[in-house]
């Protein structure tokens, strides 16, 4: 089967923010505090408080699983990859149908708001036109989406900033009056029915292979928007506790016009209806982005039929988009969605409850390609409260949410069994995990891992291009073998480890005798990892008229040889597998560049075999000449130049001689010199000496 078509990354920083917030604050602020009011009283602002707490360990889980994971599919791609397929399939499945229901349940919640003003009005006919209408907004493309979904969070953020600044002076202090009169009882029920109010805020992950820089874009943009979800939970239910009469505020489905018609009149109440309709459409919208990313996501593994990974030319998987609304429709038409869209939330509290449980496999699955950019902090028990706290909120939501759940689960074994399980060839982390307690492993997931590894790139303090800098270079004229570019690269890294030199020698020409190095595109890639090193240090080796790798065939017993053109050797310290495996994806993502091969083979000296390898927007090469701009460096000391902050003197050629440059290092005329650095720090460069950007 052929790769399946990766999905664009055009989502930064502000889109992943707008979605999380645009999932989160709607039926939480517009329609349920009357609901929380009328059985917790007051304390329902402690209530909003309190069910954050239970989301904490799933969100930081899913964070990290999505910066080590970034693929479509969300909960779904976590479950499978850690616990295998048929936990996948339910997970999928399931969160599949609890978002289509939160989003059906966003588009009727409009109309408590437009009954104010149209009492009239066909409210799930016009739910229906606007399903119609974001389904082909979401078709498209991921960025028009986003743009819309921008505008309309900055829109609602802009009005509830303005209505929450405007009541807060007419808050009553005597309305808080028996704060905890409700009992605890009633506090932890209302904390588990406000709980549904942050759940959003995660579905974003859902769409991480479309996310700009995942591993630092997705922490900040969850992180940012908890934070203000939390913010206006807070002020906005003192608001209107504090603002409107318990008999008005009890049970009512529109409790924020209520509060804005008590002090500003219609005008305010109008305004506010907006945002509401602005935070229904918003969610609606993110929804229906992250809802279609799970069929996307089980077709390309198999636990659907093909054409849900189908990629239209903007690169959006059309026919899970279209799917998506039919049925969000379908429930609008035949089920009634205030009802059944909060049985949904039991489902998303147990897959919450996995996903950290996914957390723990993945982190004791002990798989060294496993590389998050960020690892939530006091494992394991932030996970085991994770694990929990979501089942005693289940428990406390009564017996139809735990059926509904139990329903879905049920379809998804069934669905796995009878449908699925004949296609698919892959079992999840757990089998690591059951590795190390004697048993088999899988190593599809590893190799998963591994490939993700290398689309991610290197982090931004990941020292490739330093590394590179600093290489060893052999350059071999006449026909040579493995074993001597290694006796020759031997007392080199010697100089940096305290493994003695027979060890090293014996631990590198090991892997060849086995037929376990690394050879691709006419390049051997041997690598290790050492615990006495302290930085990552690379050998360089050109084979003019090849070199030849040998290793003997287990089943035949006899000699196989291999001639490479290339050894590029990496050796890193022990305690930072995952920088090793970054650097050496990288390495394997330069090798695999059409040009490699013919720039690897026209380098005409040691400098330029090097800068083969550095990345080409951060570095550049400067020859010093008369007459040139870089005339100023003629005479001047390296420490002395006047570069950009950021720049860095990695290599100096003069004459035949290559060099490492130091700070007292004095420039002469016909000196070449290879600067590295960020890519706007290169482009700065060029600027002044060459007079354009990069």
């Amino acid at each position: 089967m052929s790769e399946p078509q990766r999905l664009e990354k055009k989502l930064g920083l502000f889109g992943i923010y707008a979605i999380a917030t645009g999932a989160t604050l709607s039926a939480g602020f517009f329609l349920l505090p009357g609901l929380a009011f009328a059985q917790a009283g007051p304390a329902m602002v402690l209530c909003y408080m309190l069910a954050a707490i239970p989301l904490v360990p799933a969100m930081l889980s899913k964070i990290e699983l999505g910066t080590a994971m970034p693929r479509a599919g969300g909960i779904y791609y976590f479950l499978d990859r850690a616990m295998g397929p048929l936990v996948g399939t339910i997970g999928g499945f399931g969160t599949w149908v609890a978002l289509v229901l939160k989003v059906s349940f966003a588009l009727v919640g409009m109309g408590a708001y437009l009954e104010i003003f149209f009492p009239e009005l066909p409210v799930k006919a016009v739910a229906i036109g606007l399903a119609l209408a974001l389904g082909v907004v979401n078709l498209r493309g991921a960025e028009k989406s986003t743009r819309i979904q921008m505008v309309l969070v900055a829109g609602l953020l802009g009005i509830l900033g303005f209505f929450l600044a405007s009541e807060i002076p007419s808050v009553r202090a005597e309305r808080f009056h028996g704060f905890f009169d409700s009992g605890w009882d009633a506090i932890i029920a209302t904390t588990g029915l406000v709980y549904i109010s942050y759940v959003g805020i995660t579905n974003v992950i859902s769409l991480s292979e479309e996310i700009i820089n995942p591993d630092r874009n997705l922490p900040r943009g969850i992180f940012l928007s908890i934070g203000t979800a939390i913010l206006i939970y807070l002020v906005g239910t003192i608001v209107l506790v504090g603002v409107l009469p318990p008999e008005k505020l009890s049970g009512t489905l529109t409790p924020v016009a209520a509060a804005a018609a008590e002090v500003g009149g219609r005008s305010l109440q109008i305004l506010v209806s907006v945002a509401a309709l602005l935070a229904f459409v918003s969610v609606a919208n993110a929804g229906t982005m992250s809802a279609s990313r799970y069929p996307l996501a089980m077709s390309r593994d198999g636990l659907l039929p093909r054409r849900f990974q189908r990629v239209n030319s903007r690169g959006i998987p059309a026919t899970s988009v279209v799917y998506t609304v039919v049925s969000i429709i379908v429930i609008l038409l035949v089920f009634d969605v205030r009802n059944i869209a909060k049985l949904a939330s039991a489902f998303q509290l147990l897959m919450f409850a996995m996903v950290c449980l996914s957390a723990v496999v993945m982190r004791e699955s002990r798989i060294e390609a496993y590389d998050p950019s960020y690892r939530a902090p006091w494992y394991p028990y932030l996970q085991i409260i994770g694990i929990v706290a979501p089942i005693f909120l289940i428990v406390e939501m009564g017996l139809l949410p735990t059926a509904f759940s139990a329903g879905l689960i049920a379809f998804g074994t069934i669905w796995y069994l009878k449908r699925a399980r004949h296609h698919v060839d892959r079992s999840g982390a757990i089998f690591h995990v059951f590795e190390r307690l004697g048993q088999n492993r899988h190593e599809g997931i590893d190799t998963e891992l591994r490939t993700i590894l290398k689309e991610k790139g290197l982090r931004h303090d990941d020292p490739f291009d330093e590394v590179v800098a600093r290489s060893f270079v052999l350059d071999f004229h006449e026909p040579t073998t493995f074993e001597e570019v290694v006796e020759r690269s031997i007392p080199w890294i010697a100089t940096h480890v305290e493994t003695s030199a027979d060890e090293l020698k014996e631990q590198i020409l090991a892997g060849e005798r086995l037929g376990a190095t690394p050879v691709a595109r006419d390049v051997a890639l041997p690598h290790f990892r050492d615990g006495t090193i302290d930085h990552a240090q690379l050998v360089l080796a050109r084979g003019r008229q090849g070199i030849v790798l040998a290793h003997r065939d287990e089943e035949s017993g006899k000699l196989v040889s291999t001639t490479v053109r290339a050894v590029i050797l990496l050796v890193s310290p022990k305690r930072d597998p995952g920088q090793h495996l970054r650097l050496l994806a990288q390495i394997a993502g330069h090798v695999e560049d059409q040009d490699f091969k013919r720039d690897w083979g026209q380098a005409i000296d040691e400098q330029e075999l090097k800068e083969v390898l550095l990345r080409e927007e951060r570095w550049l090469s400067l020859i010093i000449h008369h007459g040139a701009k870089t005339e100023v460096m003629i005479g001047v000391a390296v420490q002395d130049l006047a570069l950009p902050d950021g720049s860095l003197v990695a290599m100096l050629r003069r004459g035949e001689l290559v060099i490492v440059p130091r700070g007292n290092t004095v420039l002469e005329a016909g000196d070449r010199l290879t600067i590295i650095g960020e890519p706007e720090v290169i482009a700065e460069t060029l600027a002044l000496y060459f007079g354009e950007p990069a």
